[in-house]
């Protein structure tokens, strides 16, 4: 199963840990957040779920040609 941890050379880990920045750094914040900071954390969220649906595919693919063998 060392093909589902992966990242295919992504940005996942770093996307994952700016968005957790993001979120802490909200929860010290008193007051609700600005567009700008929701904007962000949701363009973030958009990419992160982007990025792993590319790696699903390369993952499948990289089984479907590992059965092929």
């Amino acid at each position: 199963m060392p093909a589902l941890l992966e990242d295919h050379g992504l940005p996942l880990v770093q996307l994952r840990e700016r968005r957790r920045d993001l979120i802490v750094a909200l929860i010290g914040q008193h007051g609700l957040p600005s567009e700008q900071e929701i904007s962000e954390i949701a363009s973030i969220q958009n990419a992160i779920a982007a990025f792993e649906a590319v790696v699903d595919d390369l993952d499948a693919e990289a089984e479907v040609a590992s059965r092929a063998e």
